[in-house]
């Protein structure tokens, strides 16, 4: 094996240019993205006075004309008030609300929130209904046996088909529907 190749004899080949690694564009998360359209967003809002009062003097720039710049309303962003969902018109006090089935909730769900943000006491006399305003006070009355409770409204729900109202555990007890787990009611509204 007269001619070797450099691979056989260990010898390395001259190496070529050396270029550096692409650079990739850094991502902005998400969050940081949507933090900069707020921020752009809230500044087009503003009267161009109120952000520039040099130029609104016309002390600066004498061919420029302040204005306020306003987005479309697909860009513009709800006031605070209106992300919150609206609540149902209540009925008027002393209303009889009908009857349907009730259940209660389990001791499990201890602490968690409700709706309304508070934390669940299932020793609370609260209940979930589907409309009716937090703070609601409702007279729930077992139609079996005539036993009613007073329960203010704190949570949505039930969700369970066919059932109109959802009680804590203590109220539940008041009323009899510890041993069923559920039994026809009847729901009256009451003043505050």
């Amino acid at each position: 094996m007269n001619g070797a190749s450099s691979h056989q004899t260990g010898a390395r080949a001259a190496p070529g240019p050396v270029y550096p690694a692409p650079m990739m564009p850094r991502r902005t998360p998400a969050p940081l993205m949507a933090l900069r359209s707020l921020i752009l967003a809230g500044s087009l809002l503003l009267p161009l006075s109120a952000s520039a009062p040099a130029l609104a003097e016309g002390t600066a720039n004498e061919g420029i004309v302040a204005e306020a710049v306003e987005l479309p309303a697909t860009l513009a962003l709800p006031a605070p008030a209106a992300l919150a969902e609206p609540a149902p018109p209540a009925p008027a006090t002393g209303d009889d609300l009908g009857s349907g089935m009730a259940s209660y909730y389990g001791s499990e769900l201890a602490g968690r929130r409700t709706a309304s943000g508070e934390r669940f006491d299932p020793a609370d006399l609260t209940a979930a209904h589907r409309t009716l305003p937090f703070g609601s006070k409702v007279r729930v009355t077992n139609t079996r046996t005539g036993q009613s409770v007073v329960v203010r409204i704190n949570d949505r729900g039930p969700f369970a088909r066919g059932r109109v109202i959802d009680v804590s555990r203590a109220a539940a007890s008041r009323i009899g529907l510890i041993g069923p787990g559920h039994g026809e009611v009847s729901l009256a509204l009451l003043d505050g």
